[in-house]
């Protein structure tokens, strides 16, 4: 491979020179007009560092290799030119609803971040259509998004390798190829998804990949797939401000309100900025925080910029105390009050992690910033950290203790309140003569006036279970000598059988990477994962929809389809464990040998010739997975 490498004396000077050059700005790098004036309406007026070196080596029309954190501005490095190729394209040859530019990225979420933003900065191009395609979600309307046309897709490689396999994707006239977050593509168990789409381009394709590590398995892809690529590496240079306490909070996704009306509960706050990925987002979280007794309220790219400065005006003045925002939405927005910014959804972009934050903090003020995370996106955390060289420290949501008895204190002060500022005398007098009617204790009719003060909310709370931490599982060795499961099945939970295991050198993270983008799944429904020599077992809820099980059935795993299906094995060790030839525990599953034939394991049977000395192990991939005959015939 022949890197025309920007990095090191280059691309140091590259940068240099675009920290040096204040006045240099988007216009002057050569991008199309419409493509311009959509930057102008989201605030950008000067590109950062990436986007710097990378957009003039794209319009030029060489693959580039770029090498940053994660985000650092690289989605508008790498939208922009290629918005800009396509819309030249476009005048020259007319409006084609053939696929032009193809983005892979590793999840779902990110998928829907590049998709909007390529939206954005297509605003002024007409007849032009971006499509996300990713697992989780009905094929129906992709399909339907396909044969309408559309210019970019934006995918998850499984899903697209589908839409390819099903010849609703039609890559014959690409021409341009994004890998976006590339090492992480690799390090979920995509590189031969990878591959296979590279192989379904054309020979002509530009092909741009972003990476914020360079393994060895990236360099063979570049040297592989890419012409003679410019290599481009920017550091990131952002730094957060000293003034802001960093903190983050692991908490599934189902649980994040609950969450967030917790730390709002306990947190002496003044005014609030919450940022979410979409614009539905916005309005979803701000309805239900009102719902729940909150001053909140939503701004996004799609509300008039009137509304919006009277939003941000009640913000600066008291009269709401929590706004729902996008990165776009609250670009340039600076209100002395506010004292906490919660990010309710992680930023895939490191510079927009360093912006929000810098709402709160400022001149000398105090600030807070928390974040909330799943396990699966501890990745961005540590990207986070990385771009920031600043910890962020972990936090712990207030105990339903705590909860508990600040609610019965506010409500106690309230009714202090009340008692010296309202005239009761009406509803005493109506008390007292219902009491007498009715016989019935004063304390009781009081509690009855308080559950319809409540207005059918509950007044205490209970704990919410925790978020799983990323960790090594423990391993027993069962009877058999495999390795059997190491904790009982959560309630609502089962066991599912995957056709891939250590044979085909799969990981974990491979496993829950396509199990969440191509089923639909949360981490939080991704219970154990134990795999073995020739399969894998995975704790799945057990009421999986039909077409979730279709969709998974059909997901491949480094290549492999994985064929899942309901496992019916034994039950894990803790739930009595191995009980003897005669006991397969969960599953009913009994061993008889008769004649020649071994029993049935799970939904597969082998067959073996014998029982005897010489006895033949059981063929590849027909056995149960769970143990294997030794010569003998024996267990």
């Amino acid at each position: 491979m022949s890197f025309d490498t920007l990095s090191a004396e280059t691309a140091e000077n590259t940068e240099a020179a675009v920290e040096e050059t204040e006045e240099l700005r988007f216009a002057d790098l050569g991008i199309d007009g419409r493509v311009l004036a959509a930057l102008a309406d989201v605030g950008y007026e000067k590109p950062s560092p990436i986007q710097a070196a990378t957009i003039p080596a794209l319009l030029e029309g060489r693959d580039v290799v770029g090498l940053a954190q994660t985000g650092t501005g690289k989605t508008a490095a790498f939208a922009v030119p290629a918005l800009s190729r396509l819309a030249e394209l476009h005048d020259l040859n007319g409006p084609s609803r053939k696929t032009q530019a193809l983005v892979l990225a590793p999840t779902r979420e990110l998928a829907l971040q590049v998709a909007e933003a390529f939206t954005s900065y297509a605003k002024h191009m007409e007849d032009f259509t971006v499509l996300p395609v990713y697992g989780g979600s009905a094929y129906g309307p992709q399909l339907s998004g396909l044969r309408r046309g559309a210019q970019i897709v934006v995918g998850t490689p499984g899903r697209v390798i589908d839409h390819i396999s099903k010849g609703s994707l039609d890559l014959s006239e690409l021409q341009y190829l994004v890998l976006d977050e590339a090492d992480e593509m690799l390090r979920m168990g995509f590189a031969d998804d990878v591959e296979q789409i590279f192989q379904q381009t054309p020979e002509g394709r530009q092909v741009a990949l972003f990476s914020a590590t360079m393994p060895s398995q990236i360099r063979r892809l570049s040297k592989q797939y890419l012409n003679n690529p410019a290599e481009i590496t920017v550091k990131s240079k952002t730094t957060t401000g000293a003034n802001t306490r960093q903190r983050y909070l692991q908490v599934m996704g189902p649980h994040k309100l609950d969450a967030l009306t917790r730390v709002l509960e306990a947190e002496e706050f003044d005014g609030v900025i919450a940022f979410v990925r979409t614009k539905m987002a916005t309005e979803e979280l701000a309805d239900k925080l009102k719902s729940r007794g909150f001053q909140a309220a939503a701004i996004n790219g799609d509300i008039p910029q009137q509304q919006r400065e009277r939003t941000v005006e009640a913000l600066r003045e008291g009269k709401i105390d929590i706004l729902v925002a996008t990165d776009v939405a609250a670009r340039g927005l600076d209100v002395e009050r506010i004292s906490h910014v919660i990010n309710y959804d992680i930023p895939h972009d490191t510079e927009s992690y360093v912006h929000r934050i810098g709402r709160t903090g400022r001149a000398g003020r105090s600030g807070d910033a928390i974040l909330f995370m799943t396990p699966r996106e501890r990745y961005l955390l540590r990207a986070i950290e990385k771009a920031t060289r600043q910890p962020v420290e972990q936090m712990h949501l207030p105990s339903a203790e705590t909860i508990n008895n600040l609610r019965m204190g506010k409500f106690a002060e309230k009714i202090t309140e009340t008692l010296a500022s309202e005239d009761v005398s009406v509803f005493r007098d109506l008390i007292a003569s219902y009491e007498v009617e009715h016989d019935v204790p004063a304390a009781e009719i009081a509690a009855a006036l308080a559950v319809m003060a409540q207005g059918g909310r509950p007044l205490l709370v209970q704990d919410l279970p925790p978020a799983p931490e990323f960790q090594k599982r423990e391993r027993s060795k069962d009877g058999f000598g495999s390795r059997g499961p190491s904790r009982p099945l959560t309630e609502g939970n089962a066991t599912y059988r995957i056709a891939v295991g250590r044979r085909q050198r799969v990981m974990p993270g491979s496993i829950v990477g396509a199990l969440a983008n191509e089923g639909g799944l949360s981490s939080a429904q991704i219970g154990g994962i134990d795999i073995r020599s020739d399969h894998t077992l995975v704790e799945l809820p057990a009421d999986l929809s039909q077409d979730q099980l279709r969709s998974l059935s059909r997901t491949r795993i480094g290549g492999e389809l994985i064929h899942l299906e309901l496992d019916k094995g034994r039950a894990p060790r803790s739930e009595g464990g191995y009980k003897g030839r005669n006991d397969r525990g969960q599953g009913g599953f009994k061993k008889k040998f008769d004649g020649d034939r071994a029993p049935r394991g799970g939904e597969r049977e082998a067959r073996y010739a014998g029982h005897g000395d010489g006895a033949r192990k059981p063929r590849a991939g027909k056995d149960s997975g769970h143990r294997d005959f030794n010569r003998k015939g024996k267990w």
